[in-house]
């Protein structure tokens, strides 16, 4: 079986960053299949256009706009390209890195489909810097990427534990619509109080539930910017912002940049 040596991914390079310690890869997808290999360094993929096939030795993931994967180094995986323009973005992380932070390179192991909005939130963020190429992006991604580790530790343990019933029930109907409820129909779903369930939301997701819904329609709203024929007003409607106006100070606070230029941000390489 291959294995992808440091800075190797498949794919058309758009730009190629690196960091102490960090690789930071935009690519095309171009093949129609990429057969089993393993990467000499744990990394994340995060798909920033289009469509793709990704399997494991457990699962295959469907991955669209805004899909997250992490691997650790020695977990296999292959793709299957779609007919769509599909654009990722790969941060490799080298063993100098982990031992720089003190975090052990095994605190992740596997390869995890990362559902967490506020952990794509972050990886728009990484993105972001190596777009604007600051004299600080050294630092600042080393914080982004600190803070994604700690928050993927958070996840990771939570889902070793036990559950009550009602969390995944939670989880799930905010995915599928976090516009369409109220606190009182939410606690009724979960067939549970709804002070309880505001109480003890945090303890499972580790953020308060009105925090949650928000990353869930800003993570929803950066995945769609890259699509050219919906205008900011249709994201604003589709993610359910009582207007544009909204949606832009909404978006502003949590990424420090409007809609329109994070969008430019986005779309500065025209696809192929």
């Amino acid at each position: 079986m291959k294995c992808s040596k440091a800075g190797q991914f498949y794919g058309k390079t758009n730009e190629t960053v690196f960091l102490d310690g960090l690789i930071l890869n935009d690519a095309d997808y171009l093949h129609d299949r990429v057969d089993w290999h393993y990467h000499e360094n744990p990394y994340f993929t995060f798909l920033l256009q289009g469509s793709v096939l990704e399997g494991n030795k457990k699962q295959v993931n469907e991955c669209t706009s805004g899909s997250l994967l992490f691997h650790h180094w020695q977990d296999a995986h292959y793709n299957i390209g779609s007919k769509e323009f599909t654009r990722g973005f790969h941060i490799e992380i080298q063993p100098s890195w982990f031992a720089a932070f003190d975090i052990p390179p095994n605190t992740i192991e596997g390869s995890i489909n990362i559902a967490d909005p506020r952990i794509k939130i972050l990886m728009y963020n990484i993105f972001k810097e190596t777009k604007l190429a600051d004299k600080t992006r050294q630092l600042t991604i080393d914080a982004l990427l600190i803070e994604t580790f700690a928050l993927l530790s958070q996840t990771t343990e939570t889902a070793g534990k036990r559950k009550p019933i009602w969390v995944n029930k939670v989880k799930d109907a905010l995915h599928a619509a976090p516009e369409n409820w109220q606190l009182m129909d939410l606690a009724k779903l979960a067939n549970i109080h709804p002070v309880h369930l505001s109480r003890d939301f945090p303890k499972y997701f580790h953020v308060t539930l009105g925090d949650y819904i928000r990353s869930i329609k800003i993570q929803r709203a950066l995945s769609l910017l890259p699509n050219r024929d919906l205008s900011l007003t249709d994201i604003a409607i589709h993610c359910d912002f009582a207007d544009q106006s909204h949606f832009i100070r909404s978006f502003k606070a949590s990424q420090q940049l409007t809609p329109l230029r994070y969008r430019k941000l986005l779309l500065k390489k025209e696809p192929r």
